[in-house]
C-alpha cells in the first residue's frame, strides 16, 4: 500500500463499537517494563575527544520530562564534520541490558563492576566510595574505549582499502531483510516496529506517520528511535487514538531507496471512553493555545450517529449532540461537514442545521454519491474535535428485472463554445449480465426535456458531447445498458455552460444565463486579415469509438471571429480530408466519430474568419483508432482481518500498471452461500477498506475488482474466509535468542580462522536475523580480552575470523541476534591454535541438519567442507550409531561416495534414538569426521503430513504442504534438492494460513529434483518430494487435460431410427452438472428447437437427443454435438453425406412406409426358406394384424398354386413344403396378404443364385445325412456304398482313390439306387487295394466320407465276391418263366385263347404245360409250341367251358425249375368277332393294348411288380404327363392310318384312365415304356389274343 490513507482511517472510532463493556477486561500484557520502553526522552549530551565529534540523539531537559535526571547513553559511532564513520567511542554495552557491563577481561571484572553498580544505585553508600568506584569504572572504559577505537579503526581502513578496490560489487540498493509488522494495540500500550535492512553504503534511515517525518525531538518522550547491527526501531510510547496510522520506514543510499509500510490500530475498551478520551488538538503557537475571553473551551461529542445504511431516493439524517464547557451564551462554534475529507456546502442535496447542541446533516435524496466517510467537525476557539462514521448507500430497485444500477458521479470536463466531454463512474451491479454500454442524455437548464446524445451505447466512461448551443447552460445524466434493460438514470451532473474557457474565467465564476449568448469583446476586431495556422495541435484522448483533438488558436490578438476547419487522412497517405465541411468549429477543441477502428490517421487544423481559411497546422502522428486506456487488472491478494462484531478489514494488492485507477469495488460472499453482495457501491481509491453490515458468526470471503474509465476489471481471487467476530489484538512479546553452541574450527590458515556453531535450541519470538562472533587471544592459558570480529551480522553459522596472530592460540564466542534484540554470548570455546592446516585430506563437513523424520527413515544434510585438502572433494560418507551405543558401534551408512551434500536414511528401527556424522574424501583420503549431530528419534510425530501433488481444473501442477502445529511466525521455506530456490521465475510459492504451495510456471525437465518443504519456529515439521522424469511426464499428461478438460462420453455421436422412419441424433456423457449446455450445430449452424429440430437433454442420465421427422436432401451434412459444462468441453460429429446419408434416408423412408405398412395385414418376417433334416424345403413368412377376413395367396412366378393342403397358417407363420426339391421348383415365389386395411407382399427369388444357396443347402442336409462309407461284395465285384436320407438328381458327388479323384470306366462305376450311393469295382485285385473316399459338394467346404479297402478288409470282401460271382452263374443260367402271364383270363365261350411267354435258362430248359396240376400235350384243340428256346406258346382254338381252369407252365433244366400259374375261366356271351390280346414289357408287366374292352382295362392284372414313387410337388404334373402320355398315344395311332385298331376313347374313359394311373403312380424309369403305342410289338414277351 502506498500513499496516504484516507481521512477517517485516522479517527475511526466506529472501529471501536464492539469494546465499550465494562465487563470487558484487558486481556492482553503489556510490554516489557518502562525500562524497556521508556517514555522519557534520552538527555543531550556532546562529547568532545580529540578532535572528533560524537553524534547522538539529544532530546529536551530532562527535568521537563522526568523528575529524577538519568545519565545520557552514548552512542558508539564517531563522526567527522562530513557525517562519515571514523570509528568508535566508548561502547559499553551490546545486546541485551543484562549484559551491560560484560565487557571486563574476567568474571572477578564483571562481578566487581556490577557490585559497584548495584551500590551505587541502591544501597547509596558513601560519596567517597562511590567517587572511587567511579574513577575505576572510569578508568577501564576509557581504556578499553581506546583499544577498541584503535581496533575499529584498523577495521574500517581494511574494509575501505577493499571497498575501494571493487566498489561495484560491494554498493548495493537498500533491502528489508525483515519488514515491520502492522499492529493492533489498546489505548495506553506502547508499541514497536521492527525492521532489519541490509545495503551498502549503510543506508540513511527514516520513519514517517501518514507521510510526515517522525521527529522524536518534536514529541518527546513519544517516539524512540533506535538503530544497532542493522536492526531499526520505532517505539511509540503510550499509544491514544491519533497514534492510529499508516508509518512507513524509507531506507536510502547513493544506490536507490526502498520503503516498507505498517499499521498501527489502536483501540479502546468499552465503558472506558470518558476517562480515556484524548485530549483534544490544540492550535499550538509561540504564546501558547488562544481562548476567548480567557476561557479554555472543552468539546465533547456524544449521542453520535453509526455506521449508517440507506437506499437510493430515500432521506436520512446524521446528527450528534455537542457538548461545550463551559457553556457561553450565544457562543457560535464552527461547525463543518466533510465527506471524504472534502467539505459539504448547503444544497438541494444537503441540508445543515446547528440547534445550539445538535449538529443535523440531511441527505433529502440519497444517491450512490453520497456514500463515504462522514466527518463532524466542531471547531472553538481552543482547537476542534471530530467524528466520523462511514454511510452506505444501496442501489434502488431496476425498473427492468435484470438491468443494472445507475452509473455514478456523472460531472462535466473541458467544457467549450460547442461540446462538453462527460465523464462518470461505473456501477458496481450489473444486474447479472456485463453492461453493453452506457448513453449519455443532456438537458439545456430550464427545461425538462432530455435528448439522448448518443445512439449506440459506449463502453468507455467519458463521451464527447457535441452540437451544443455556445452560451447556453447544460446539464447531463448517464444510463447503463445490459441484455436485460436499461438502468436508472444517474443523479444529474452539476449545470455547466457551453462557452470558451477564457470567457468563464473572465466571468469568475458567474453562472451563465440560460438563454441568449454571452458575448465578451476585449477590443474591436481587426478585419480582413486571415488568421495565421493553429500551435499544439495533438490528441488529447483516443477510444475506438471518437478521437479528441486540441490546439492552441494563433498567436496574433484582436482578429474576427476566428474559427476552424478540422482535416485528417489515412496514415500513409497525402489525401487530406475536411471533416466539419458545413460548420467550423468555434473552441479549439475537437471529437471526431466515424473513424474506422484499427486505421492510423493524421489530422491538422485551419484557422478561418471573414477573410478566408488560414495556413494548415502542422499535422499529428498517426493516431490509430482505438482504445488507449486498457482495462486494469485485477487486484492482487485479498486479506480480511476481523475487526468487529459486524464488519470486516480487507485489504488487497493494487492492480498492477493501472492507469488512470478509479478506485475499487470489493464484495462480499457468505461461504457456501455463491451470493456475492457489493460491501461499496462507489470507488474507493485505497486498498484498504471496512466492510460493514455483515452477520456476526458468519463466515465470509471477498472479492475485489480495479475500475478506470475503460471499464471495470476482472474479479481477484477470493480471499481466505474469515468469521465476522471481534478481534481481540496487542502486542506480541518477544525475546532475544539462547546462546549458541558447538563451536568448532573448520579451517585454520596463517592468520585466520573458520568458525562453526551449532543453532541455539531456543530462537526467541522472532526468527534469528544473524550472529555476532567474538574472540580472545590465549597466553599462557590465560584469555585475554573480548574483541569483536564482525560488525554486521553473518546470517551463516559459519564465519572466518581474519586478522589473526600465527602460531596464537584462540577462544571465541557466538552471540545470536533477532528482532528483540542481541541474545547473551556463548560459553567460550575451546582454545585453538591458529596454524595452517596442511593435511591432504579435506577437513570436517559441518551444519549437520535431520529433516522429515519418520518411523523408519529420515534426511540428513550436511554443508562440505571449508578446508577441500590437497584436492577437491569428490565425495562423502555418512556415519550412523544408535545414541546410546558405545564408539565401536559406528557403521557407515553408504559404501559408495555421495556426491550430493545430503542422503536419505532408511530402515531405521521405529523408536530408536540416532545420531550421524559425516566424512568427507578427496584424492587423496577420507578427511576428519563432522560434530555428531543431537540424539533424533526415529519417529513420525503426531499431526506429520506429505507434500502432496495436485493438478487443478486449470492444469497447473502445483505441490502443497500443509502443517497443523503451526505458530504466529512459523514460515513455510521451500528448497530443490535441499538448496534455496533462487530461480523464482519457474516456481510461484503461495501460503494461506496453515497450507502452502508451489506452483510450476513453466513445468520442463529443469524441474526435476527433490522438492522440500521446512516450516520454521516448530519442531522440525518438513516433508519432500521427489520429482523424477516419469512422475514429470505423468503430471504433464494430467496437466494438460485438466487444462483441456473434456467432459467424457459414454458414446459418441450416433444415429438410429424411430417409428415411423424419425431420425434420432444421440449421446450420452458421463456425467454433467446442472449447468451444463449443449449447442447443436449443423453445417456450422446453430439450430435450436422448432418444429423441424426437437432437442432434449436429460441431465440425470447425460443422454442428449436431437430428432428429426424425416429427412430431405437438404439435411445431407455434418451435425455436430457440442457440449460445455464449465471449463469442460467437448463435442462429437457425425457426418452424413453421399452414399451414407442416401442410405440412412433411404432406410428412413423405408421405417416411414413400413410403420404405415403395418397398420394393415403384414408380414413380420418376409419370405425365408429352411431345409429340415428330412430334405423337405419349407418356404415360410410371419405374419401380422391378422383377423378373419384377411386371405393369404401363394404364387410361384405370378401363377397362383392350386395346392391348398399344403397352405396353413397357424401361430402367425404361414408355410409351404416342398419334399423333393429339383430344377422344376426354382421360380419366385410370393405370398400375397389382402383385406379391406391394405395389402402387404412377401417375395423369396430362388433362380440362379436364391436357388444355388438353397440347393447347397439341401446338399449339406444330405451330406450331414449321409452314413459311414461301407463294404459289400457282390457277384460283379466290390462296392462301396453309403446312404442319405434322400438323393436329389443335383447333387454333386466325388469319389476319391487315394486322395484323387477316380476316372471312371467300364471296370470302376460308380451310380445311385435309390437312397444307395455306391461305387463298384468289377472284377477287383490287389492294385484296386487302399483309401476310398467320396466327397459331398455343398457350396461351403464339402463332406467327406472315407474307407480304408486294404488289408483284412480287402481279403474278406474278394472271398465274398468270389462266393457271390459263382453263385450269380448259377442263377443266370438256371430255367426260368421271364415274361409274365396273366393271374386270370376271362373270355367268351367260342372264342380263341394265344397266351405266348419268354422262357430263358441255358441250357435250353425242358418245357411242360400242366392244367389243374396234370400234364397236357398238344393237340388240335390246344396247341403247345416252344420256338426257338425262348418262346413258349399256349393255344386254345375255340374256348368251351370244359377248358376253364387253372393253367402251368414248368421250365426245368440242371441249374432250376420255375413255373407260371394263370386260370382261364369261359363265360358263355354273344358272339364278338374282336380278339383280345396281352403283352407284357421286359419285366412281365401286363400293358392293355388299344383294341382292349373298357371292362377289362379296369381288370385288375396280378404280376405286375410297380414300384411307386414319392410324392412331387404337387400332383397336377402327373394330370399332366397322363395327358401328354394319352393325346402322343393318339397322334401315333393316327399317324398309323388304322383307325380300326384304335378304338376312340370317351371322355369318361379318358378320366378314369388317368385316375388308375394316378393310382398306381408309375416309376420314373418305366415311363417311357408306359408311353408305348399299341402297334408297337418289337420285343413282346406275352401275348394274349382273342379272336
Amino acid at each position: 500500500m502506498s500513499g496516504s490513507i484516507p481521512f477517517y482511517q485516522k479517527h475511526h472510532l466506529h472501529y471501536d463499537r464492539g469494546y465499550r463493556s465494562k465487563e470487558t477486561q484487558s486481556k492482553v500484557s503489556q510490554y516489557q517494563a518502562s525500562s524497556r520502553y521508556s517514555a522519557s526522552g534520552s538527555a543531550s549530551a556532546a562529547t568532545r575527544s580529540r578532535g572528533l565529534n560524537v553524534s547522538s540523539h539529544s532530546g529536551l531537559e530532562e527535568s521537563r520530562v522526568s523528575p529524577s535526571p538519568k545519565r545520557a547513553k552514548p552512542t558508539y559511532l564517531a563522526v567527522d564534520k562530513d557525517n562519515q564513520i571514523i570509528g568508535y567511542v566508548v561502547p559499553i554495552f551490546r545486546g541485551s541490558q543484562e549484559f551491560a557491563t560484560g565487557l571486563s577481561d574476567t568474571e572477578e571484572a564483571r562481578v566487581r563492576d556490577t557490585a559497584a553498580y548495584m551500590a551505587r544505585r541502591d544501597l547509596f553508600t558513601s560519596g567517597l566510595e562511590m567517587e572511587r568506584s567511579e574513577l575505576i569504572s572510569r578508568k577501564e572504559t576509557m581504556r578499553e574505549s581506546a583499544e577498541r577505537i584503535t581496533l575499529n579503526k584498523r577495521i574500517h581502513e581494511h574494509e575501505e582499502h577493499f571497498k575501494r578496490m571493487n566498489e561495484d560489487s560491494l554498493m548495493h540498493a537498500p533491502e528489508f531483510v525483515i519488514k515491520p509488522r502492522s499492529h493492533t494495540v489498546w489505548e495506553k500500550q506502547c508499541v514497536r516496529l521492527h525492521c532489519t535492512v541490509s545495503g551498502w553504503p549503510d543506508p540513511r534511515v527514516v520513519w514517517y506517520k501518514n507521510n510526515v517525518v517522525l521527529d522524536p525531538l518534536a514529541n518527546p518522550g513519544k517516539y524512540k528511535i533506535e538503530s544497532r547491527y542493522s536492526v531499526h526501531s520505532l517505539e511509540i510510547n503510550k499509544c491514544d487514538f491519533d497514534d492510529t496510522a499508516q508509518y512507513r520506514v524509507s531506507a536510502m543510499n547513493s544506490q536507490g531507496e526502498l520503503s516498507a509500510f505498517a499499521s498501527v490500530v489502536v483501540k479502546r475498551f468499552k465503558g472506558e471512553m470518558d476517562e480515556f478520551l484524548p485530549a483534544p488538538r490544540r492550535a499550538i503557537t509561540e504564546v501558547g493555545p488562544v481562548s476567548e475571553y480567557g476561557i479554555t473551551f472543552q468539546t465533547h461529542i456524544v449521542d453520535k450517529f453509526g455506521v449508517s445504511f440507506g437506499r437510493e431516493g430515500e432521506t436520512m439524517s446524521l446528527g450528534c449532540t455537542v457538548i461545550i464547557y463551559p457553556a457561553l451564551h450565544r457562543y457560535q462554534p464552527e461547525v463543518e461537514w466533510y465527506r471524504d475529507d472534502v467539505l459539504l456546502s448547503p444544497s438541494k442535496w444537503t441540508h445543515m442545521h446547528w440547534s445550539g447542541d445538535r449538529a443535523t446533516l440531511t441527505l433529502t435524496h440519497l444517491n450512490k454519491e453520497d456514500e463515504g466517510l462522514y466527518t463532524l467537525r466542531v471547531t472553538t476557539k481552543s482547537g476542534y474535535e471530530t467524528y466520523s462514521a462511514y454511510v452506505f448507500v444501496r442501489d434502488a430497485d431496476a425498473e427492468v428485472e435484470g438491468a443494472p444500477a445507475a452509473p455514478l458521479d456523472v460531472r462535466c470536463l473541458d467544457a467549450n463554445k460547442d461540446y462538453i466531454i462527460v465523464a462518470w463512474k461505473q456501477p458496481a451491479v450489473d444486474g447479472g449480465s456485463s453492461i453493453l454500454g452506457y448513453f449519455v442524455d443532456r438537458c439545456e437548464v430550464g427545461t425538462t426535456h432530455w435528448i439522448q446524445c448518443n445512439d449506440t451505447p459506449v463502453k468507455f466512461a467519458r463521451f464527447p458531447v457535441t452540437g451544443l448551443v455556445e452560451g447556453r447552460s447544460y446539464i447531463f445524466r448517464v444510463r447503463a445498458v445490459n441484455k436485460s434493460g436499461i438502468s436508472r438514470p444517474s443523479r444529474v451532473s452539476e449545470p455547466v455552460a457551453a462557452m470558451d474557457p477564457a470567457d468563464r474565467a473572465r466571468m469568475r465564476g458567474t453562472s451563465a444565463p440560460w438563454t441568449g449568448q454571452i458575448i465578451v469583446t476585449e477590443e474591436e476586431p481587426a478585419e480582413g486579415i486571415v488568421p495565421s495556422k493553429p500551435c499544439d495541435l495533438q490528441v488529447t484522448e483516443a477510444t475506438k469509438n471518437y478521437v479528441v483533438l486540441s490546439w492552441k488558436p494563433p498567436g496574433e490578438k484582436g482578429l474576427e471571429g476566428v474559427m476552424y476547419y478540422v482535416e485528417k487522412c489515412v496514415s500513409d497517405t497525402d489525401s487530406w480530408q475536411r471533416v466539419n465541411t458545413e460548420i467550423p468549429v468555434k473552441s479549439p477543441r475537437f471529437a471526431l466519430f466515424d473513424l474506422a477502428e484499427g486505421k492510423a490517421y493524421r489530422f491538422r487544423v485551419r484557422c478561418c474568419n471573414s477573410a478566408g481559411v488560414g495556413e494548415p497546422s502542422d499535422p499529428t502522428e498517426a493516431t490509430t483508432v482505438g482504445d488507449k486506456l486498457d482495462i486494469p487488472s485485477a487486484p492482487g491478494k485479498v486479506i480480511p482481518t476481523r475487526n468487529t462484531d459486524t464488519s470486516v478489514v480487507v485489504s488487497w494488492e493494487a492492480s498492477c500498471d493501472a492507469k488512470e485507477l478509479v478506485g475499487y469495488y470489493i464484495e462480499g460472499s457468505i461461504v457456501g452461500s455463491n451470493v456475492w453482495e457489493p460491501c461499496n457501491n462507489k470507488p474507493v481509491n485505497v486498498t484498504r477498506f471496512i466492510c460493514h453490515g455483515l452477520i456476526t458468526g458468519e463466515k465470509y470471503v471477498f472479492r475485489v475488482r480495479a475500475v478506470n474509465a475503460a471499464g471495470i476489471s476482472q474479479f481477484s481471487q477470493e480471499s481466505e474466509a474469515v468469521e465476522v467476530k471481534a478481534a481481540i489484538g496487542g502486542g506480541i512479546l518477544h525475546a532475544s535468542p539462547t546462546p549458541p553452541y558447538g563451536i568448532t574450527v573448520l579451517e585454520c590458515v596463517r592468520d585466520s580462522m573458520v568458525l562453526a556453531w551449532k543453532q541455539p535450541t531456543f530462537i526467541g519470538g522472532a526468527d534469528i536475523t544473524g550472529y555476532f562472533v567474538d574472540y580472545r587471544e590465549v597466553i599462557d592459558g590465560v584469555p585475554g580480552k573480548w574483541h569483536e570480529a564482525n560488525i554486521k551480522a553473518v546470517s551463516e553459522r559459519a564465519y572466518r575470523v581474519s586478522d589473526l596472530k600465527e602460531n596464537k592460540k584462540y577462544q571465541f564466542q557466538v552471540r545470536a541476534a533477532n528482532m528483540a534484540g542481541v541474545g547473551i554470548p556463548s560459553l567460550p570455546s575451546n582454545t585453538f591454535l591458529c596454524e595452517e592446516w596442511t593435511i591432504a585430506v579435506p577437513g570436517p563437513p559441518h551444519d549437520l541438519q535431520i529433516r522429515e523424520a519418520r518411523n523408519d527413515s529420515l534426511v540428513l544434510l550436511w554443508k562440505p567442507p571449508v578446508y577441500q585438502g590437497r584436492d577437491p572433494v569428490n565425495g562423502f560418507y555418512v556415519d550412523i550409531k544408535e545414541a546410546d551405543a558405545p564408539e565401536e558401534a559406528w557403521r557407515g551408512v553408504n559404501t559408495k561416495a555421495l556426491e550430493k551434500t545430503y542422503t536419505k536414511i532408511k530402515d531405521l528401527k521405529e523408536g530408536e534414538k540416532y545420531v550421524f556424522r559425516v566424512r568427507a574424501q578427496n584424492k587423496a583420503g577420507v578427511g576428519k569426521v563432522s560434530d555428531v549431530t543431537e540424539p533424533v528419534p526415529a519417529l513420525t510425530k503426531p499431526g506429520t503430513k506429505e507434500i502432496v501433488v495436485d493438478v487443478d481444473d486449470d492444469g497447473v501442477i502445483s505441490l502443497n504442504f500443509e502443517c497443523g502445529n503451526m505458530t504466529p511466525d512459523s514460515k513455510f521455506v521451500w528448497s530443490k534438492n535441499y538448496e534455496d530456490i533462487t530461480d523464482t521465475s519457474r516456481l510461484t510459492t503461495e501460503t494461506k494460513g496453515t497450507k502452502s504451495k508451489v506452483v510450476f510456471n513453466r513445468p520442463g525437465e529443469e524441474d526435476i529434483g527433490v522438492y522440500s518443504c521446512l516450516v520454521t519456529h516448530t519442531d522440525g515439521a518438513s516433508s519432500s518430494y521427489t520429482l523424477s522424469e516419469e512422475e514429470l511426464k505423468r503430471l504433464l499428461e494430467v496437466s494438460h487435460d485438466h487444462k483441456f478438460p473434456i467432459i467424457p462420453l459414454k458414446s459418441d455421436l450416433a444415429v438410429e431410427l424411430l417409428e415411423k422412419g424419425r431420425v434420432r441424433f444421440w449421446l450420452q456423457a458421463e456425467k454433467m452438472s446442472n449447468n451444463g449446455k449443449v449447442d447443436y450445430v449443423f453445417n456450422n449452424n446453430v439450430v435450436s428447437q422448432g418444429e423441424k429440430y426437437k432437442m432434449n437433454f436429460d441431465k440425470n442420465t447425460g443422454v442428449i437427443e436431437m430428432t428429426l421427422e424425416s429427412l430431405t436432401p437438404a439435411d445431407e451434412g455434418t451435425y455436430t454435438f457440442q457440449l460445455q459444462d464449465g471449463k469442460a468441453t467437448n463435442q462429437s460429429s457425425l457426418v452424413l453425406i453421399g452414399d451414407v446419408f442416401k442410405q440412412l434416408q433411404k432406410e428412413s423412408e423405408f421405417q416411414r412406409k413400413e410403420y404405415f405398412r403395418k397398420q394393415g395385414p403384414h408380414f413380420i418376417e418376409y419370405l425365408s426358406w429352411e431345409v429340415t433334416p428330412e430334405c423337405c424345403v419349407v418356404l415360410k413368412c410371419k405374419v401380422g394384424n391378422m383377423k378373419k377376413e384377411t386371405s393369404a395367396l401363394w404364387q410361384k412366378d405370378r401363377q397362383q398354386i392350386k395346392v391348398d393342403e399344403h397352405l396353413g397358417f397357424a401361430e402367425g407363420v404361414l408355410k409351404l413344403e416342398i419334399a423333393q426339391i429339383s430344377k422344376k421348383d426354382a421360380g419366385v415365389y410370393e405370398v400375397i396378404l389382402k383385406d379391406d386395411r391394405g395389402q402387404d407382399t412377401s417375395t423369396l427369388n430362388l433362380t440362379d443364385q436364391g436357388f444355388k444357396d438353397l440347393m447347397n443347402e439341401v446338399f449339406s442336409v444330405i451330406a450331414n445325412s449321409s452314413t459311414p462309407l461301407k463294404i459289400t461284395s457282390t457277384d460283379e465285384g466290390i462296392r462301396l456304398y453309403t446312404f442319405v436320407s434322400y438323393y436329389n438328381d443335383l447333387l454333386q458327388v466325388t469319389w476319391h482313390y487315394k486322395d484323387s479323384a477316380i476316372a471312371f470306366s467300364d471296370r470302376i462305376k460308380s451310380g445311385v439306387v435309390g437312397e444307395q450311393l455306391w461305387l463298384q469295382i468289377t472284377e477287383p485285385t490287389e492294385k484296386d487295394m487302399g483309401k476310398y473316399a467320396i466327397e459331398f459338394y455343398d457350396g461351403k467346404g464339402g463332406l467327406r466320407r472315407t474307407v480304408d479297402l486294404s488289408g483284412q478288409a480287402f481279403d474278406d470282401a474278394f472271398a465274398e465276391f468270389q462266393r457271390l460271382k459263382a453263385a450269380a452263374i448259377a442263377e443266370r443260367n438256371r430255367a426260368r418263366v421271364a415274361g409274365g402271364l396273366p393271374d386270370v383270363v376271362t373270355i367268351q365261350e367260342g372264342k380263341a385263347l394265344n397266351l405266348t411267354c419268354n422262357i430263358s435258362g441255358n441250357p435250353v430248359p425242358e418245357v411242360t404245360w400242366l392244367k389243374n396240376d396234370k400234364e397236357i400235350t398238344s393237340d388240335e384243340h390246344c396247341i403247345l409250341k416252344f420256338e426257338s428256346g425262348k418262346f413258349a406258346s399256349f393255344t386254345i382254338t375255340g374256348v368251351n367251358t370244359s377248358d376253364s381252369g387253372k393253367y402251368s407252365i414248368l421250365v426245368k433244366n440242371k441249374y432250376g425249375t420255375e413255373s407260371g400259374d394263370f386260370t382261364v375261366e369261359v363265360t358263355e356271351g354273344t358272339p364278338d368277332l374282336g380278339v383280345t390280346s396281352y403283352w407284357t414289357d421286359e419285366e412281365g408287366n401286363v400293358v392293355f393294348g388299344s383294341n382292349t374292352p373298357k371292362e377289362k382295362m379296369k381288370t385288375t392284372l396280378t404280376g405286375t411288380k410297380m414300384q411307386k414313387r414319392k410324392e412331387s410337388v404337387s400332383k397336377a404334373s402327373t394330370v399332366k404327363n397322363v395327358e401328354d402320355r394319352e393325346q402322343g398315344k393318339k397322334s401315333e395311332a393316327q399317324n398309323e392310318g388304322d383307325p380300326a385298331e384304335v378304338p376312340a376313347l370317351d371322355s369318361d374313359q379318358t378320366k378314369e384312365a388317368k385316375v388308375d394311373l394316378i393310382n398306381q403312380t408309375l416309376p420314373v424309369d418305366q415311363s417311357e415304356a408306359s408311353e408305348q403305342p399299341a402297334d408297337s410289338a418289337e420285343k413282346p414277351e406275352a401275348v394274349a389274343e382273342t379272336t
